[in-house]
Protein backbone atom coordinates (compact mmCIF):
# COMPACT_ATOMS: atom_id res chain seq x y z
CA UNK A 1 0.00 0.00 0.00
CA UNK A 2 1.50 3.53 -1.22
CA UNK A 3 1.41 5.94 1.84
CA UNK A 4 0.64 9.73 1.24
CA UNK A 5 4.09 11.59 1.17
CA UNK A 6 2.13 14.11 4.10
CA UNK A 7 0.55 11.86 6.20
CA UNK A 8 1.02 11.89 9.64
CA UNK A 9 1.31 8.21 10.71
CA UNK A 10 3.01 5.31 9.47
CA UNK A 11 2.65 2.41 11.22
CA UNK A 12 6.05 3.14 13.17
CA UNK A 13 4.42 6.38 13.68
CA UNK A 14 1.71 4.60 15.15
CA UNK A 15 4.10 2.77 17.64
CA UNK A 16 6.05 5.84 18.63
CA UNK A 17 2.52 7.18 19.53
CA UNK A 18 1.43 3.97 21.77
CA UNK A 19 4.82 4.23 23.38
CA UNK A 20 3.97 8.02 24.30
CA UNK A 21 0.84 7.34 25.26
CA UNK A 22 1.50 4.03 27.97
CA UNK A 23 4.01 6.06 29.70
CA UNK A 24 1.69 8.14 31.17
CA UNK A 25 0.92 11.56 28.94
CA UNK A 26 -2.53 12.27 28.88
CA UNK A 27 -4.18 11.67 25.29
CA UNK A 28 -4.11 15.44 24.82
CA UNK A 29 -0.91 15.70 24.79
CA UNK A 30 0.38 12.78 22.68
CA UNK A 31 -2.11 14.24 20.25
CA UNK A 32 -0.46 17.92 20.21
CA UNK A 33 2.80 15.84 20.09
CA UNK A 34 2.22 13.87 16.71
CA UNK A 35 0.07 16.48 15.02
CA UNK A 36 -3.21 14.38 15.63
CA UNK A 37 -6.84 14.48 17.06
CA UNK A 38 -7.02 13.09 21.26
CA UNK A 39 -9.59 10.49 18.90
CA UNK A 40 -6.74 9.18 16.95
CA UNK A 41 -4.57 8.24 19.78
CA UNK A 42 -7.55 6.37 21.65
CA UNK A 43 -7.88 4.33 18.80
CA UNK A 44 -4.13 3.45 18.24
CA UNK A 45 -4.00 2.20 21.92
CA UNK A 46 -7.06 0.23 21.19
CA UNK A 47 -6.06 -1.57 18.09
CA UNK A 48 -2.61 -2.27 19.84
CA UNK A 49 -4.37 -3.32 23.00
CA UNK A 50 -6.22 -5.87 20.85
CA UNK A 51 -3.97 -6.87 17.97
CA UNK A 52 -0.57 -6.00 19.43
CA UNK A 53 1.92 -4.45 16.92
CA UNK A 54 -0.11 -6.36 13.75
CA UNK A 55 -3.12 -3.60 14.73
CA UNK A 56 -1.00 -0.37 14.04
CA UNK A 57 -0.45 -1.97 10.21
CA UNK A 58 -2.00 -0.13 7.45
CA UNK A 59 -5.43 -0.91 6.56
CA UNK A 60 -8.15 -0.09 3.69
CA UNK A 61 -10.05 2.53 4.02
CA UNK A 62 -12.98 1.05 2.26
CA UNK A 63 -16.22 1.11 4.85
CA UNK A 64 -17.35 -1.90 6.74
CA UNK A 65 -20.53 -1.18 5.43
CA UNK A 66 -22.05 0.35 2.59
CA UNK A 67 -25.27 2.72 3.00
CA UNK A 68 -28.72 1.25 1.94
CA UNK A 69 -28.74 0.55 -1.97
CA UNK A 70 -31.80 3.20 -3.54
CA UNK A 71 -34.27 0.59 -4.38
CA UNK A 72 -35.02 -0.47 -7.96
CA UNK A 73 -38.54 1.15 -8.35
CA UNK A 74 -36.99 4.05 -7.43
CA UNK A 75 -33.81 4.09 -9.49
CA UNK A 76 -36.45 3.64 -12.19
CA UNK A 77 -38.15 6.57 -11.09
CA UNK A 78 -35.50 8.32 -11.47
CA UNK A 79 -34.20 7.61 -14.79
CA UNK A 80 -37.91 8.00 -16.17
CA UNK A 81 -37.96 11.56 -15.02
CA UNK A 82 -34.24 12.19 -15.92
CA UNK A 83 -36.09 10.86 -19.95
CA UNK A 84 -38.55 13.58 -19.00
CA UNK A 85 -35.78 16.10 -18.92
CA UNK A 86 -36.27 16.89 -16.00
CA UNK A 87 -33.29 18.59 -13.33
CA UNK A 88 -31.63 16.75 -10.10
CA UNK A 89 -33.89 18.94 -8.23
CA UNK A 90 -36.77 18.67 -9.57
CA UNK A 91 -36.49 14.30 -9.44
CA UNK A 92 -35.85 14.48 -5.96
CA UNK A 93 -38.69 16.59 -4.87
CA UNK A 94 -40.90 15.39 -6.98
CA UNK A 95 -39.65 11.58 -5.88
CA UNK A 96 -38.97 12.71 -1.99
CA UNK A 97 -36.00 11.29 -1.92
CA UNK A 98 -32.50 12.78 -1.47
CA UNK A 99 -30.55 14.90 -3.77
CA UNK A 100 -27.53 12.88 -3.24
CA UNK A 101 -29.05 9.72 -3.80
CA UNK A 102 -30.61 11.14 -7.29
CA UNK A 103 -27.14 12.53 -8.24
CA UNK A 104 -25.67 9.31 -7.32
CA UNK A 105 -27.83 7.43 -9.55
CA UNK A 106 -28.13 9.46 -12.58
CA UNK A 107 -24.08 9.05 -12.42
CA UNK A 108 -24.54 5.38 -12.20
CA UNK A 109 -26.39 5.27 -15.62
CA UNK A 110 -24.31 8.00 -17.50
CA UNK A 111 -27.20 10.50 -16.80
CA UNK A 112 -25.43 13.59 -15.14
CA UNK A 113 -26.00 15.80 -17.53
CA UNK A 114 -29.16 16.53 -19.80
CA UNK A 115 -27.12 16.10 -22.74
CA UNK A 116 -26.24 12.90 -21.77
CA UNK A 117 -30.15 12.29 -22.96
CA UNK A 118 -29.36 12.70 -26.29
CA UNK A 119 -30.45 10.94 -28.59
CA UNK A 120 -33.65 10.80 -27.09
CA UNK A 121 -34.91 6.98 -27.67
CA UNK A 122 -37.08 5.30 -30.63
CA UNK A 123 -40.38 6.48 -29.84
CA UNK A 124 -42.55 3.23 -31.08
CA UNK A 125 -46.23 5.27 -31.68
CA UNK A 126 -48.77 6.35 -34.69
CA UNK A 127 -48.34 9.31 -36.21
CA UNK A 128 -51.42 10.65 -38.49
CA UNK A 129 -49.87 12.90 -41.13
CA UNK A 130 -49.17 16.56 -39.61
CA UNK A 131 -46.05 18.33 -38.09
CA UNK A 132 -45.11 18.10 -34.34
CA UNK A 133 -43.66 21.07 -34.30
CA UNK A 134 -44.74 23.93 -37.05
CA UNK A 135 -48.19 22.78 -37.07
CA UNK A 136 -50.08 20.89 -39.96
CA UNK A 137 -48.37 21.38 -43.03
CA UNK A 138 -51.48 19.88 -44.77
CA UNK A 139 -52.69 23.66 -44.35
CA UNK A 140 -49.79 25.43 -45.96
CA UNK A 141 -49.97 27.69 -48.37
CA UNK A 142 -47.19 29.35 -50.38
CA UNK A 143 -48.37 32.65 -48.01
CA UNK A 144 -45.33 33.47 -45.71
CA UNK A 145 -45.70 32.70 -42.16
CA UNK A 146 -48.72 30.18 -42.82
CA UNK A 147 -48.37 27.25 -40.68
CA UNK A 148 -46.40 28.73 -37.79
CA UNK A 149 -46.77 29.04 -34.67
CA UNK A 150 -45.75 31.43 -32.50
CA UNK A 151 -45.03 31.43 -28.48
CA UNK A 152 -44.98 34.70 -26.27
CA UNK A 153 -44.16 34.66 -22.88
CA UNK A 154 -43.66 37.43 -20.20
CA UNK A 155 -41.43 36.49 -16.96
CA UNK A 156 -41.80 38.75 -13.83
CA UNK A 157 -38.04 39.83 -13.01
CA UNK A 158 -38.14 39.13 -9.36
CA UNK A 159 -40.26 36.19 -8.83
CA UNK A 160 -39.66 34.36 -12.18
CA UNK A 161 -43.55 33.86 -12.46
CA UNK A 162 -43.85 33.19 -16.13
CA UNK A 163 -46.32 33.47 -18.51
CA UNK A 164 -46.88 32.19 -21.85
CA UNK A 165 -49.61 32.05 -25.01
CA UNK A 166 -49.18 30.53 -28.61
CA UNK A 167 -50.31 33.59 -31.15
CA UNK A 168 -50.89 32.80 -34.96
CA UNK A 169 -48.00 35.38 -35.62
CA UNK A 170 -45.61 37.68 -34.25
CA UNK A 171 -47.26 41.12 -35.82
CA UNK A 172 -48.17 44.21 -33.54
CA UNK A 173 -51.43 43.11 -33.42
CA UNK A 174 -50.81 39.92 -31.56
CA UNK A 175 -47.99 41.79 -29.21
CA UNK A 176 -50.37 44.06 -28.24
CA UNK A 177 -52.71 41.27 -27.44
CA UNK A 178 -50.25 39.39 -25.56
CA UNK A 179 -49.06 42.68 -23.55
CA UNK A 180 -52.89 43.22 -22.53
CA UNK A 181 -53.18 39.31 -21.53
CA UNK A 182 -50.12 38.90 -19.83
CA UNK A 183 -50.66 42.62 -17.92
CA UNK A 184 -53.79 40.98 -16.56
CA UNK A 185 -52.24 37.52 -15.48
CA UNK A 186 -49.65 39.22 -13.60
CA UNK A 187 -52.46 41.56 -11.81
CA UNK A 188 -54.28 38.39 -10.44
CA UNK A 189 -51.17 36.93 -9.33
CA UNK A 190 -50.58 40.56 -7.15
CA UNK A 191 -48.26 41.82 -9.17
CA UNK A 192 -47.80 45.17 -10.96
CA UNK A 193 -45.99 46.14 -13.52
CA UNK A 194 -44.10 49.22 -14.42
CA UNK A 195 -41.01 48.26 -16.57
CA UNK A 196 -41.46 46.24 -19.78
CA UNK A 197 -38.27 44.75 -21.65
CA UNK A 198 -38.37 43.55 -25.22
CA UNK A 199 -36.02 42.49 -27.72
CA UNK A 200 -35.97 44.66 -30.47
CA UNK A 201 -38.55 43.16 -33.00
CA UNK A 202 -40.56 45.59 -35.28
CA UNK A 203 -43.72 45.03 -33.37
CA UNK A 204 -42.10 46.46 -30.02
CA UNK A 205 -40.32 48.95 -32.21
CA UNK A 206 -43.78 50.19 -33.45
CA UNK A 207 -45.21 53.67 -32.15
CA UNK A 208 -48.65 52.18 -31.69
CA UNK A 209 -46.83 49.47 -28.71
CA UNK A 210 -44.81 52.67 -27.29
CA UNK A 211 -47.87 54.61 -27.09
CA UNK A 212 -50.20 51.53 -25.25
CA UNK A 213 -47.29 51.56 -22.67
CA UNK A 214 -47.33 55.22 -22.20
CA UNK A 215 -50.92 54.98 -21.39
CA UNK A 216 -50.19 52.19 -18.67
CA UNK A 217 -47.77 53.97 -17.35
CA UNK A 218 -45.02 51.67 -18.34
CA UNK A 219 -41.68 52.58 -18.73
CA UNK A 220 -40.48 50.50 -21.72
CA UNK A 221 -37.34 48.97 -22.20
CA UNK A 222 -35.51 46.80 -24.93
CA UNK A 223 -32.48 44.53 -24.89
CA UNK A 224 -28.99 45.34 -26.55
CA UNK A 225 -28.99 44.33 -30.22
CA UNK A 226 -26.81 40.66 -30.56
CA UNK A 227 -26.77 40.22 -26.83
CA UNK A 228 -29.03 37.51 -25.57
CA UNK A 229 -28.47 37.89 -22.03
CA UNK A 230 -29.66 41.42 -21.30
CA UNK A 231 -32.86 39.21 -21.09
CA UNK A 232 -31.16 36.06 -19.59
CA UNK A 233 -34.64 35.20 -17.32
CA UNK A 234 -36.58 35.12 -20.73
CA UNK A 235 -33.70 33.14 -22.58
CA UNK A 236 -33.73 30.43 -19.92
CA UNK A 237 -37.40 30.01 -19.84
CA UNK A 238 -37.29 29.55 -23.73
CA UNK A 239 -34.78 27.16 -23.12
CA UNK A 240 -37.29 25.42 -20.60
CA UNK A 241 -40.15 25.28 -22.22
CA UNK A 242 -38.51 23.69 -25.38
CA UNK A 243 -36.56 20.89 -23.50
CA UNK A 244 -39.54 20.30 -20.67
CA UNK A 245 -43.11 21.48 -22.95
CA UNK A 246 -42.44 21.69 -26.99
CA UNK A 247 -40.30 18.92 -27.20
CA UNK A 248 -40.53 17.05 -24.22
CA UNK A 249 -42.46 14.38 -26.40
CA UNK A 250 -43.26 13.48 -29.74
CA UNK A 251 -47.17 15.29 -30.58
CA UNK A 252 -49.60 14.37 -33.07
CA UNK A 253 -50.90 17.49 -33.67
CA UNK A 254 -50.18 20.92 -32.78
CA UNK A 255 -53.79 21.25 -30.85
CA UNK A 256 -52.21 18.58 -28.33
CA UNK A 257 -49.26 20.57 -27.84
CA UNK A 258 -51.19 23.19 -27.46
CA UNK A 259 -53.01 21.49 -25.03
CA UNK A 260 -50.50 20.77 -22.79
CA UNK A 261 -48.95 24.45 -22.14
CA UNK A 262 -51.47 25.09 -19.78
CA UNK A 263 -49.86 21.68 -17.23
CA UNK A 264 -46.37 23.04 -18.22
CA UNK A 265 -47.24 27.02 -17.00
CA UNK A 266 -48.70 25.91 -14.07
CA UNK A 267 -46.14 22.96 -12.93
CA UNK A 268 -43.44 25.30 -13.76
CA UNK A 269 -45.11 28.47 -11.82
CA UNK A 270 -46.17 26.32 -8.76
CA UNK A 271 -43.96 23.38 -8.27
CA UNK A 272 -40.40 23.44 -10.53
CA UNK A 273 -37.59 24.51 -7.85
CA UNK A 274 -35.71 27.61 -9.88
CA UNK A 275 -32.26 27.80 -9.37
CA UNK A 276 -31.33 31.18 -9.82
CA UNK A 277 -33.82 31.93 -6.71
CA UNK A 278 -32.21 29.13 -4.48
CA UNK A 279 -34.22 26.65 -5.31
CA UNK A 280 -37.24 27.98 -4.83
CA UNK A 281 -40.74 28.35 -6.70
CA UNK A 282 -41.90 31.41 -8.28
CA UNK A 283 -45.04 31.34 -6.65
CA UNK A 284 -43.32 31.23 -3.54
CA UNK A 285 -41.67 34.38 -3.90
CA UNK A 286 -44.67 36.59 -4.12
CA UNK A 287 -45.13 37.27 -1.05
CA UNK A 288 -41.14 38.30 -0.37
CA UNK A 289 -40.69 41.69 -1.79
CA UNK A 290 -41.71 45.10 -0.22
CA UNK A 291 -43.11 46.30 -3.18
CA UNK A 292 -44.74 44.54 -6.00
CA UNK A 293 -44.34 46.97 -8.46
CA UNK A 294 -41.97 45.47 -10.78
CA UNK A 295 -40.46 44.49 -14.11
CA UNK A 296 -41.55 41.70 -16.77
CA UNK A 297 -39.65 40.40 -19.51
CA UNK A 298 -40.88 39.69 -22.61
Amino acid sequence: MNIHQNARLTPSGRERLVRLARSGLSPKTVAATMGVWPKTVGKCVARFAAEGAAGLQDRSSRPHTLHRLTPIATQEAILALRRQRLTGAQIARDLAVSPTAVSRGLRRHGLSRIRDLEPPPPVQRYERTGHRIIGDRTRQSSGRGIGREYLHLAVDDHSRLAYSEILPDETRTSCLAFLFNALRFFRRHGIGVERVMTDNGPAFKSRRYAKALRRLDIRRKRTRPYMPRTNGKVERFVQTSLREWAYARAYDTSEQRRAELPAFLFHYNWHRPQSGINGSTPISRLGLADDNMLSINI
